[in-house]
């Protein structure tokens, strides 16, 4: 029995040494761009400081209390920081507040369906022609 054709065996030995090759230059040259694009994601607009894309409001928020002071206006250090609140780090506050104007706003939208159709009934609607049954014909 042989162990495969050589067109098998020339597929496995090509994969082998693009392996060994690496990256291309193009890719070598995309992957350092994305890298000094993700490096410096975040930077401070008053010390110049840089921080890594995956940063979080938090800790831009504790970089602007712990090196700029609390008086410091954290939108002139990061504009990503307008509409931060440092009370509700996550968000959970604003999502449910959001969430409940959502079901109120809801809740007046069904009213106002179910008093257009009162209004219908009152002005006359009807269920619709009723057929009399006929017995004995």
């Amino acid at each position: 029995m042989g162990k495969g054709s050589n067109v098998q065996k020339a597929t496995a030995a090509r994969e082998r040494n693009q392996k060994k090759l690496g990256k291309t230059p193009e890719e070598r040259k995309a992957a350092t761009a994305k890298a000094r694009a993700d490096s410096t994601a975040f930077s401070c607009l008053l010390c110049k400081q840089t921080f890594m894309i995956n940063a979080r409001p938090p800790v831009l928020y504790l970089h602007v209390t712990t090196k700029h002071g609390f008086d410091t206006v954290p939108a002139t250090c990061f504009p990503a920081l307008k509409d931060f609140d440092p009370e509700d780090p996550k968000g959970e506050k604003a999502a449910k507040k959001e969430k409940e104007a959502k079901a109120a706003e809801a809740k007046k939208k069904k009213a106002k369906n179910s008093a257009d159709l009162g209004d219908l009934f009152d002005s006359g609607l009807n269920l619709g022609k009723k057929t009399k049954k006929k017995f004995g014909k």
